[in-house]
């Protein structure tokens, strides 16, 4: 059975908003990662940034990349220090996965021009 439960992540500027969709359980899995409050164990996001540490690296920015229909495509941008070289991998991701890291890390988050034309507005209330 399907629900019709969702969460909305609004985003761009004070001329333009656009809004992406996405399951409810996103809007929870902020909420608890924004909540400066003790787990008993890692969630999900917070083992990502475990490992980004253990390994020196870390998230410098989200690119949302593309759009298709209604679906978003995004990348995300991660810098590692190895001895005297710098290295960027960028990796394919859902938005709302780098959106939740982005706002854990103080990230960035970028919106190519060609997605963001593309995108229709919404409207404030």
């Amino acid at each position: 059975m399907q629900s019709r439960s969702y969460t909305v992540i609004i985003l761009g500027t004070e001329k333009k908003k656009f809004a992406i969709y996405t399951e409810a359980s996103v809007g929870r899995n902020i909420q608890t990662y924004l909540t400066p409050e003790n787990h008993i164990r890692p969630l999900t996001h917070h083992l990502i940034n475990n490992i980004l540490s253990g390994l020196e690296a870390k998230i410098i920015q989200i690119v949302i990349n593309d759009i298709e229909d209604t679906i978003y495509f995004s990348r995300i941008y991660i810098e590692q220090k190895m001895g005297d070289k710098t290295v960027i991998l960028e990796i394919d991701a859902r938005p709302s996965d780098c959106i939740t890291l982005a706002l854990i890390n103080d990230a960035p988050v970028f919106c190519r021009r060609e997605v963001f034309d593309k995108v229709l507005p919404i409207q404030d209330n």
